[in-house]
């Protein structure tokens, strides 16, 4: 994976998308398994998105603002 803001923010992209298609909250393994990216892009993907408020968290799942 190349750390750069460009591929950050498709895994970011693909973070939402699998949320969006899951219409509720899910951890990170199942937003990884549902957006075919590894937990470790997972992870970037949502930093990225927390920043813009566009997820939150609700115990250990991740849910759409």
């Amino acid at each position: 994976v190349a750390y750069n803001a460009e591929n950050v923010g498709f895994k970011a992209g693909d973070v939402y998308q699998a949320l969006a298609a899951a219409e509720k909250a899910l951890s990170v393994k199942e937003i990884a398994k549902a957006a075919k990216i590894s937990e470790e892009e997972t992870l970037l993907g949502m930093g990225w998105l927390f920043k813009e408020g566009k997820i939150v968290a609700s115990e250990d799942k991740i849910a759409l603002a």
